[in-house]
């Protein structure tokens, strides 16, 4: 935009002052993997609503994009699916503690290859019929640390950690099960019900693992604070829950779809 000749009126420039003030923004949200179709449906609606705005998306395992953010990668708005990577970040100082929301609730699932008939159940996965197990890193992707605590509840983890296949994020996980790579994996219920190839063989008690919470929050440094606290309140309105909800989260006040 060119800018206004020195003699133009005050009102003019104020005009064209507004206007570079209220241009295009981009926001980067990190994003746990397991909600990557929900916000993708969540951006295209709220960018045909807000056209000023561009989302852009940072998707993996939540541990991997806490670390990122610790350590200087740009975002705005980080959304993880579990309370300990946004609470490390807090414990830095990196978060707007004002903004802190729990967002969505989500649990676990063991899942094998439709059409399989092994496993059946999380006690078959220390039979011999399952070889191979797949399950995120829980050192870095909160799914499979709740899986690791499953197996540690049911009193399953020593005997099936030689069969352990740990993935980068649970996208990996349901790809070694669709392939056929992994005769089982542990995974998110919202992950089992976006594919066709997978069956969930049986659902975790929530008794043997941590609430499946997904907190957001806005970075401190955010380059646009106006429009990531607008986006996180978007977030939080029906809009979003109806989304979310039609994926198989846990949303307060909305019933979860059927699959």
């Amino acid at each position: 935009m060119r800018p206004p000749h020195s003699l133009w009126p005050a009102a003019a420039l104020a005009l064209w002052l507004g206007a570079c003030a209220h241009g295009p923004v981009t926001l980067t949200v990190s994003v746990a993997a397991s909600l990557q179709k929900a916000i993708g449906e969540i951006a295209a609606r709220y960018q045909a609503e807000h056209p000023r705005v561009k989302l852009a998306f940072n998707y993996g395992g939540s541990g991997m994009l806490e670390q990122q953010i610790e350590n200087g990668a740009p975002a705005d708005v980080f959304i993880s699916a579990a309370p300990g990577p946004m609470n490390k970040l807090a414990a830095v100082g990196l978060i707007d503690e004002a903004t802190r929301r729990d967002l969505l609730r989500n649990s676990i699932v063991l899942i094998a290859p439709k059409g399989s008939t092994q496993p059946a159940s999380f006690q078959d996965l220390a039979t011999p019929s399952v070889k191979l197990i797949g399950l995120g890193d829980p050192a870095s992707v909160p799914a499979g640390e709740y899986g690791r605590q499953v197996l540690q509840h049911l009193n399953l983890l020593d005997a099936v950690r030689s069969k352990l296949v740990l993935a980068k994020d649970v996208e990996q996980v349901l790809q070694y099960v669709e392939t056929g790579n992994a005769d089982a994996g542990i995974v998110y219920s919202t992950d089992a019900r976006e594919s066709h190839q997978v069956r969930v063989a049986a659902v975790a008690p929530e008794s043997t693992h941590q609430p499946v919470i997904y907190p957001v929050a806005m970075i401190k440094g955010s380059h646009a604070p106006a429009e990531a606290r607008e986006f996180l309140r978007y977030l939080e309105g029906p809009e979003a829950g109806g989304i979310f909800a039609a994926h198989g989260f846990t949303v307060p006040g909305f019933p979860v779809a059927a699959p």
